[in-house]
């Protein structure tokens, strides 16, 4: 495909920010809540549960968009296998609705857009603000490279959490690495499920993924990296000492990735998405548990 406009896309100004929107996934909030879990959890932590309210403002915006612009260079990236994927046939690439060009001008122009809000911030969040770029713009092509790019994603979304201690402190602490750490994992696990929803057609087309690398030893392995996950928020928890409202909210989590396992128990399609899915509920449990402990405490 050119970047020549396509016959297939939208004419009228309407429907082309239809389009647009569709492109950034403004009509799917799933990863937004994923990306917004990790940012809350540092924020609070940061700020000990009362996080200056300008900076909540500019991160909860600058995950709505810089989560938008992932998508849209996702699907510059894989605007010749979509077609082939049956998940993704209909996205806009797929179905002719916008052009290469477009699609590169709508990711410049939220990445600046996020950039203005970061500069509302100060000069170590800015720094680290062009890794985070450098990531999300990186992260759509490593699939065709390296069969771990749900771990290039971990760090994509989990980088915000340094980000997040650098505004509100000005620092980046221990237990800022241990939430990306965990983060990293947490990521590798749902995007591992996602992935396994695809499997099938990535073969096919010759996309590499965590679920084609795990092959028949994708549930334990997911099980491993569950467990690792919890395991390095209990240390987070140990080195913040946090109380038991903090536990509780681990022991929910695990209670949900006990509930994961059992969706994907015969790798249907359907399932494996639910489970995927399920991880918002996830990230909110350990918020809560985090956020009543802190409250707690003081």
């Amino acid at each position: 495909m050119s970047g020549e406009v396509q016959s297939g896309e939208p004419s009228g100004l309407a429907e082309r920010l239809r389009t647009y929107a569709q492109l950034a996934r403004l009509d799917r909030p799933i990863g937004n809540f994923l990306l917004l879990w990790p940012v809350l959890w540092a924020l609070w932590v940061a700020a000990d549960g009362v996080p200056d309210p300008g900076l909540l403002v500019i991160f909860i915006l600058g995950v709505w968009i810089m989560r938008a612009a992932g998508c849209v260079i996702n699907d510059f990236a894989d605007r010749h296998i979509d077609g082939y994927v049956r998940r993704t046939r209909q996205r806009p690439f797929a179905i002719g609705r916008v052009s290469e060009r477009e699609a590169l001008g709508v990711f410049v122009a939220l990445c600046l857009l996020a950039f203005g809000l970061v500069l509302l911030t100060n000069l170590l969040t800015i720094l680290l603000s062009f890794v985070a770029v450098v990531l999300a713009a990186t992260y759509p092509f490593t699939k065709r490279y390296t069969h771990l790019p749900q771990v290039h994603l971990g760090l994509a979304f989990g980088w915000s959490i340094p980000m997040a201690f650098a505004a509100q402190t000005g620092t980046i602490p221990v237990e800022a690495w241990l939430l990306l750490i965990a983060t990293v994992l947490w990521a590798t696990v749902y995007d591992t499920m996602y992935a396994m929803v695809d499997r099938e057609d990535d073969l096919q087309v010759g996309v590499k993924s965590t679920a084609i690398l795990f092959g028949e030893r994708d549930r334990v392995m997911i099980a491993v990296l569950q467990a690792l996950m919890l395991g390095a928020m209990v240390v987070a928890g140990l080195y913040l000492e946090a109380g038991a409202a903090y536990y509780l909210g681990l022991a929910a989590a695990a209670g949900l990735f006990a509930y994961q396992q059992y969706l994907i128990r015969n790798r249907e399609r359907h399932e494996c998405f639910r489970a995927f899915l399920n991880n918002a509920w996830l990230g909110g449990a350990i918020f809560a548990g985090l956020a009543a402990d802190i409250h707690l405490s003081g």
